[in-house]
């Protein structure tokens, strides 16, 4: 394997474990009772404040077109101004994790067929065949028996909405990508993203939010949201789709729930059987032979 290549599936499998572990930070601030509004916008804020002042100290921050400020507006709208309120909402209505988990994982299913309808990206039957076989490694993982009550349409409605709008992301990321570094575009992401968050921040949390609600159990957690999970998983993301493609880069985010999974067990907030292992190897088996296929044609201009 080519030194490049292998840096590019080290970097976007450090972004899935972080991305992977943001769950477990996250559940971390909500059981202490902080705003979800408030820790949302302050992981944006936070990460905002810290890449710009390593982007433009290091002189990476490249000028955005005029032409380009459609893009990026849409961009953020889409991940994680859409993406979030799709995703949080959705699984409050239909109060299934596992439910929730499932229709997320979806995402590289979708993620293939924008690659290939956007930018005409060159998939084989062993790509669609190791995506697929994700998903039911994933239910392995994820579902802890019983029933799944799917009657929460609204919710179900809205969780596609953040699969698809994490699609879009990426549809439109990858153009971005081809005319500025990684840390433009993840600098104005998140600069733009906390000014998309303010307003509901200002609306839903400002009149009970207090100084004294950032203690250090708070303060840990969202610094490794915001410096971790928003600064260096983006980065190293946006690189590897810029290499990889839309569709063999989103294969990697069905170990999301896998590292979440595995990272609960070592901090000991969960167990780990017999059936998560079986699901976890089928989740790394389909990802290996998702890749299995390198060569691209040109890319299509949106």
């Amino acid at each position: 394997m080519p030194q490049k290549q292998f840096i590019i599936y080290i970097s976007v499998i450090t972004a899935v474990v972080l991305w992977g572990f943001s769950f477990i930070w996250t559940n971390s601030l909500l059981l202490q009772g902080f705003p979800v509004y408030s820790l949302v916008f302050f992981r944006m804020s936070i990460a905002a404040i810290i890449l710009s002042i390593i982007s433009f100290s290091a002189r990476k921050i490249e000028k955005v077109r005029k032409e380009d400020h459609g893009w990026f507006l849409l961009l953020v709208l889409l991940e994680p101004f859409i993406y979030f309120i799709g995703e949080t909402f959705g699984l409050k209505i239909v109060n299934s994790p596992t439910l929730g988990s499932i229709i997320i994982s979806t995402i590289p299913i979708f993620a293939l067929v924008a690659g290939i309808v956007f930018y005409r990206e060159r998939v084989t039957a062993i790509n669609i065949f190791g995506i697929t076989i994700t998903l039911p490694g994933i239910l392995l993982v994820v579902f802890e028996g019983g029933a799944i009550d799917v009657s929460h349409y609204a919710g179900i409605v809205l969780l596609f909405v953040a699969v698809f709008s994490a699609v879009g992301y990426s549809v439109v990321v990858k153009k971005l990508a081809g005319r500025y570094n990684s840390y433009t575009i993840v600098t104005y992401q998140h600069i733009l993203g906390a000014l998309y968050f303010l307003p509901l921040f200002l609306y839903n949390d400002f009149s009970t939010f207090t100084i004294k609600s950032l203690t250090p159990e708070v303060i840990k957690p969202l610094f490794y949201l915001a410096i971790l999970c928003s600064g260096v998983a983006f980065i190293l993301f946006i690189n590897s789709i810029k290499i990889l493609g839309i569709a063999r880069a989103n294969i990697f985010t069905s170990l999301v729930p896998v590292v979440s999974a595995f990272g609960a067990f070592i901090l000991g907030h969960d167990m780990m059987n017999i059936r998560k292992i079986a699901g976890i190897v089928i989740v790394v088996l389909g990802v290996i032979i998702a890749q299995r296929q390198k060569k691209t044609i040109p890319d299509k201009k949106l």
